[in-house]
């Protein structure tokens, strides 16, 4: 019978597997300018569902007035689908059209 320690290589060293764990991919939440979202309603729902303060709000809300659109967080899938979902449900409730998209980093 052969030893259990000599089988496979035949060296007798035990072998590990390494196994890589990758980070979950990061999505960004990305609000998009429009003629008819009010800026107030914009900065409440980047306080009340990004948990940005007053002055991060009212920073990112300019930057989507001025640019276009602002990347105002970056998640994981879930947290990023979850909260752009939230922030357009209250959005259609207001009967505001804004527009929230999520991209991979």
């Amino acid at each position: 019978m052969a030893d259990k320690h000599q089988q496979g290589t035949g060296t007798g060293a035990a072998t590990r597997e390494r196994v890589h764990i990758d980070e979950p991919r990061q999505y960004k939440v990305i609000f998009h300018n429009d003629d008819f979202t009010t800026m107030e309603f914009v900065t409440e729902v980047l306080r009340q569902v990004f948990d940005k303060s007053a002055d991060q709000a009212v920073m990112l809300m300019m930057r989507v007035h001025r640019e276009g659109q602002a990347i105002v967080g970056t998640y994981s899938y879930d947290v990023a689908m979850t909260k752009a979902s939230i922030a357009t449900s209250m959005a259609r409730e207001e009967g505001f059209p804004l527009k929230i998209t999520c991209e991979p980093v």
